[in-house]
């Protein structure tokens, strides 16, 4: 139990953060380049939010993880296990986030961003010092939100030689019949959701400063 609670946190927290690295200005570029962003750019939201955004959450996650397990054994030498499950995990959830920081992000008044265009700060400027501090509780949520989706695909994960909760969950809760295995993983998972949702929630808070 104890191991595969391990290989969980480790799928977790590896795709957790390159999710957040890639997410977060993948994100920005969406909300700034669609029409009425600081900087319009129609064939790149076009490519950026109507293909690799919307195409990519449209498939479920269980049939995108077989699909790359060759390229995660490309990238980390290694088709099964908890770090070759990360790459599958990373690609899974970077669009869902990216929409996530999108919708905060729009949340922000616009008259403080134009009054930051009209003191005559750069457009960078207002995105990292106006934009991103007034979004900072929408991501901080958005972060929240996408750490619990991580550990239930996580789960889905072990289905398919990803390790973990889900495969200790499958290999003998299910396939031996021993419901007290399959009811103690099911205990730990709610109990990482409402951690990790506890810690969020007080987080957001405390960056909230409206």
């Amino acid at each position: 139990m104890w191991p595969a609670t391990v290989e969980t946190l480790q799928m977790t927290a590896i795709s957790g953060i390159f999710t957040v690295l890639i997410g977060l200005p993948l994100g920005i570029l969406l909300h700034t380049s669609d029409k009425g962003g600081l900087t319009p750019v129609r064939w790149l939201n076009v490519v950026l939010s109507g293909i690799i955004v919307n195409i990519t959450r449209s498939i479920p996650f269980a049939i995108l993880m077989v699909a790359l397990i060759p390229f995660a054994a490309l990238v980390v030498g290694q088709a099964l296990g908890p770090i070759a499950a990360s790459v599958s995990l990373t690609i899974g959830t970077v669009p869902f986030f990216a929409r996530l920081v999108e919708t905060a992000l729009r949340d922000v008044s616009s008259g403080k961003v134009d009054a930051a265009l009209v003191m005559g700060s750069t457009k960078m400027q207002i995105i990292r010092k106006v934009m991103v501090p007034e979004a900072l509780p929408g991501l901080v949520a958005a972060t929240t939100t996408t750490i619990v989706t991580l550990i239930g695909y996580s789960a889905m994960a072990g289905l398919v030689g990803g390790g973990g909760l889900g495969r200790l969950a499958y290999n003998y809760g299910f396939q031996r019949y021993e419901p007290t295995i399959m009811l103690v993983t099911l205990v730990i998972i709610l109990l990482l959701v409402q951690i990790v949702q506890l810690l969020g929630d007080w987080l957001a808070r405390r960056v909230d400063h409206r």
